[in-house]
């Protein structure tokens, strides 16, 4: 089959160009496959990265159609079914028969990093945020000189997901939270961070949490848009990586800790009152710190005068047809989590050694 490939071509001194080539390939060619056949055979000036051509390096992660992915996992078959499911169907024009289109695939560099040459970007930033977040684990209190310190396979388990990022970067090309913060430490960086977290034999947990407690740097500047999840190659899904550090940090504080803690928690607060939440409620609580923090309350001041002068201030509060239904599972998940936590921890506890 005919298609054609629209390559997003730039030098680090000029402004993008589009480039297209034309080739003859199979529907099993992965996109990698046709980038080879297009700088062997047409134009060997185009620059892009390679190495393992198995899923396996992490090497070869571009935008394919507009979405981050790995050129040597994606194929051209698969990829112009995704375009057609994802494209409108034109009402057919019997009268006037249409003459059949060659299908048409765009590459282009990753986002969130700056451009080298073509499809190769510059990835300090990326490697820069994964260093901050001291992604290996610390044992030096728990060094056994005589022997291996070991894990259950329960205990090693819950490394498996994190512990299969390649560092592909698709997930930071993506992330919504760093293309307006950049101090924003990055999806594949808090992922790692779980998986030091995860790990019993690091012995900086909590120093580890207070770290990535930091205000919009940290957990907190995500901004679960869930891009992450739909992009990562390896099913790593940062998301819900970010969202287990959140609760641990949650597990350890109360609302006076900061505003984003108290954000959350009076979130779940209202919802299990009401079913959903009391906006009334809810900015007093957390900007105000219910009246503790004036500075915070007088913040509201603005935006609380707009909403009565355009009729939008909620004036009273019904609690919704299903709030107990809400409360009750609200409080079985708590319950559930907290007796895992309990079990968690009886299983971690050593046994005593016999004189």
């Amino acid at each position: 089959m005919q298609v054609l490939f629209n390559v997003i071509r730039q030098d680090q001194t000029a402004t993008p160009r589009v480039e297209t080539f034309t080739l003859d390939v199979d529907p099993g060619s992965t996109i990698l496959d046709c980038l080879n056949r297009i700088k062997w055979e047409q134009d060997g000036t185009l620059a892009y990265r390679k190495n393992c051509r198995n899923t396996i390096c992490g090497s070869c992660s571009i935008r394919i159609n507009g979405r981050s992915a790995l050129a040597c996992k994606e194929n051209v078959g698969s990829e112009l079914a995704r375009l057609q499911q994802a494209m409108p169907v034109e009402p057919a024009d019997t009268a006037q028969p249409k003459a059949e289109s060659i299908p048409t695939i765009t590459l282009a560099p990753m986002g969130n990093m700056p451009v080298i040459k073509d499809l190769v970007v510059d990835m300090h930033s990326f490697w820069n945020n994964l260093k901050a977040i001291d992604p290996y684990v610390s044992t030096a209190a728990r060094h056994i000189p005589e022997r291996e310190f070991l894990q259950t396979p329960e205990e090693r388990a819950k490394l498996n997901q994190t512990g299969n990022c390649i560092l592909c970067g698709a997930c930071y090309s993506e992330c919504n939270a760093y293309e307006v913060n950049p101090n924003f430490v990055g999806p594949h960086a808090l992922a790692k961070a779980y998986r030091m977290i995860a790990d019993n034999r690091d012995e900086e947990t909590e120093a580890r949490l207070e770290k990535y407690n930091q205000g919009t740097d940290g957990v907190w500047g995500c901004t679960r848009c869930y891009f992450c999840n739909s992009v990562c190659p390896m099913e790593v899904a940062p998301m819900d990586q970010i969202s287990k550090i959140k609760g641990e940090i949650l597990d350890r504080k109360d609302a006076q800790s900061s505003r984003t803690i108290r954000h959350r928690k009076t979130l779940i607060e209202l919802v299990k009152q009401g079913g959903w939440i009391d906006e009334r409620q809810f900015g007093l609580k957390v900007m105000g710190n219910s009246f503790r923090d004036l500075k915070g309350l007088a913040s509201l001041g603005p935006l609380g005068l707009r909403m009565v002068a355009k009729g939008k201030f909620p004036l009273s509060f019904e609690p919704s047809e299903g709030a107990s239904t809400v409360r009750s599972l609200i409080e079985s998940v708590q319950t559930l989590e907290a007796s895992q936590v309990q079990l968690e921890t009886l299983t971690d506890t050593p046994e005593p050694v016999g004189g």
